[in-house]
């Protein structure tokens, strides 16, 4: 969990307003330097805790009387969804740049950069047949694979090949992220993409070049539709912006 750690160290101090655990997407809205934020990130369960003693979210109904440093250290769980809110908390308080180059589609993006080459993309995204048309070669691991896809546990065989590595941010939700990126060559281009994805320099120094996230602009309409149950097309409708950080811009 180094990536994480580091991620927590940087954090400012702020006040947690709501938080809200949807199907697909959990959000918490934090107030910090006399800005709300909202953060997001992947709903990860954990199916053994449905009819456990052990909750999947310990205080569940009493998170916004926590700080926010506290909610943001979820991030470190064993439990999937705990973790899911740490993550959306790191993601609320993390300083936003209206500079940021919006709307840019990470699947062009990977497509630019792996023309001709291989690439290796974690998790299975709705882009992947077009994708495996434009690239040179294309790997996709999946917990749970589909058609092409290649298992997770066949990573140490096809990272180490790949000239791009494209990740999926929920890797830091299902702590995996750290271990994927060990197996990486010195010269790979690294992208982080999906909106649970932390937009902080801080990846930077972990070996990742390029961040694809997302900016939550509607912190009502987002709180929302998170809590009816939308996926991220319907989230992103209601007021989410796209945008990208590379290293050393």
């Amino acid at each position: 969990m180094r990536v994480i750690d580091d991620l927590l160290a940087v954090l400012p101090d702020g006040k947690i307003h709501d938080v809200r655990v949807g199907a697909f997407w959990t959000a918490v809205v934090a107030e910090t330097n006399q800005q709300l934020r909202c953060g997001l990130a992947s709903t990860l369960r954990d199916e053994e805790h449905h009819y456990s003693n052990a909750p999947a979210v310990r205080d569940a109904g009493e998170l916004a009387q926590r700080s926010a440093r506290e909610l943001a250290a979820l991030a470190r769980s064993a439990s999937a969804m705990e973790t899911a809110l740490g993550i959306a908390t790191i993601n609320a308080l993390l300083p936003k740049n209206d500079e940021w180059p919006a709307d840019v589609n990470a699947e062009e993006v990977i497509a630019q950069q792996g023309a001709g080459k291989r690439v290796v993309l974690v998790g299975h995204f709705p882009f992947v047949p077009r994708l495996r048309e434009r690239v040179g070669r294309l790997w996709v691991l999946e917990q749970q694979p589909r058609a092409e896809d290649l298992p997770t546990d066949a990573a140490s065989e096809v990272i180490p090949q790949a000239d791009v590595l494209a990740i999926t941010g929920t890797t830091l939700i299902n702590h995996t992220f750290d271990d994927l990126v060990a197996l990486r060559r010195a010269d790979a281009l690294v992208l982080v993409l999906g909106p649970s994805t932390p937009l902080s320099p801080v990846l930077f120094d972990h070996g990742v070049h390029i961040l694809s996230g997302a900016v939550v602009t509607n912190v009502a309409t987002v709180l929302r539709a998170v809590s009816q149950g939308a996926n991220f097309r319907q989230v992103h409708r209601q007021g989410v912006r796209l945008v990208t950080m590379q290293k050393g811009l």
